[in-house]
């Protein structure tokens, strides 16, 4: 079968995938995204959708709040706010212990020029959260912060990806990359297709597209857990989690708690499924009851474990390949990628047309978690 052309290749059909095609596509190139299933099978589907700047490793905060940014107008991206609210995301001190480590992270944030954090005591908490226990101390809070619907952010990013020109070609899997001259040949199971440029944005089967391209970059999976509940009256609207506890809790616009924090299932990376623990959700659950009593009888109808790449310090892999010219990374998220997605996708645009970004990207290079050549090691 003869190869086909284009500009970039995406390999991978998720959030941040589309992002990077669309990022592209607007500036006059041809983009093709290849996705082994449907765009958004694994993470970017079974995420909680958290749209959060606070407690972001200093690492990626810089992005983080250029990200934020741009979920404050994401309908002049997509065309649809993709169900954002910006409530705020609220993480919540139960003891004076956690309540010193909220204090000195603020500081800290405010000794470095940072002002998205700030503290809050009793009464202001209960303002914004009336149900909550009274045995809460006080919070941190990013009010700018919230929450978003996954699914109109999938439905609203592949529309404008295609209104721009993209093609998605689904239910196709990527075998091999070889080098042809000053292009790349991706070979997948409807045949090869030809580009300077390709972007690894694989999710957690990324590092395996990266050792195709020479690339050794080491890489863990997630299976992360959501539970929904049952419709319920209106009376939470801020994200919130505990300071040295797994939660996040939400309700959404039909009433149903979304809760998770990160508590962990059972991956199965080569099977591609994800097996949820009920007794590991019990500890959400508990969190949860802890927090707000007055969800202690509620039903949970659903549960969930999404497949996600973890790397080994919890940050991104963001930037060009080491060893493959003209590659490009996107994965690692590690659990917290929703909201650099729109982001992400226009640094990737800026490498990939003009080989340079200003996006604060630095931190994130492949190379921090590589081991270094044999020759260096014995040096």
């Amino acid at each position: 079968m003869s190869a086909r052309h284009c500009d970039v290749i995406v390999i991978g059909g998720g959030l941040h995938g589309l992002s990077a095609a669309l990022h592209v596509a607007r500036e006059g190139r041809r983009v093709v995204v290849i996705e082994k299933h449907w765009v958004g099978r694994h993470a970017s589907g079974a995420t909680a959708a958290g749209v959060r700047t606070l407690n972001r490793d200093l690492g990626e905060l810089d992005l983080s709040l250029e990200a934020m940014d741009m979920w404050h107008v994401m309908a002049s991206l997509v065309g649809d706010d993709c169900g954002f609210h910006a409530n705020g995301q609220i993480c919540v001190a139960e003891t004076p212990a956690a309540l010193a480590k909220l204090e000195a992270r603020v500081a800290d944030l405010r000794a470095r020029g940072y002002t998205h954090e700030e503290l809050i005591g009793p009464d202001e908490l209960r303002r914004l959260l009336p149900d909550l226990s009274p045995h809460c101390l006080g919070a941190s809070i990013a009010r700018r912060d919230g929450a978003a619907d996954p699914h109109r952010a999938l439905r609203a990013f592949r529309a404008s990806a295609e209104q721009a020109g993209v093609t998605i070609i689904e239910h196709c899997g990527v075998t091999g990359l070889e080098r042809q001259g000053q292009d790349w040949r991706v070979l997948t199971e409807a045949g090869p297709w030809i580009a300077p440029c390709v972007i690894n944005a694989a999710g957690a089967w990324s590092a395996r597209i990266a050792a195709m391209a020479g690339d050794d970059i080491p890489l863990a999976t997630k299976s992360s857990m959501m539970m929904v509940s049952e419709r319920l009256r209106p009376f939470i609207k801020p994200v919130v989690a505990i300071m040295g506890r797994s939660l996040s809790f939400k309700q959404s616009d039909q009433g149903t708690l979304v809760i998770g924090g990160g508590l962990q299932g059972i991956p199965d990376l080569d099977r591609e499924t994800s097996t949820a623990r009920m007794r590991v959700l019990a500890k959400g659950a508990h969190a949860a009851t802890d927090l707000f009593p007055s969800v202690r009888n509620i039903r949970i109808v659903r549960v969930w474990a999404g497949l996600e790449a973890k790397t080994d310090d919890m940050l991104p892999v963001i930037g060009p390949s080491p060893n493959a010219p003209g590659v490009l990374h996107a994965f690692g998220f590690s659990g917290h990628g929703f909201e650099l997605v729109p982001v992400v996708g226009a640094a990737l645009a800026d490498l990939a047309l003009r080989g340079h970004t200003a996006r604060a990207i630095g931190n994130l290079r492949a190379e921090r978690l590589m081991s270094p050549p044999a020759k260096e090691q014995s040096s």
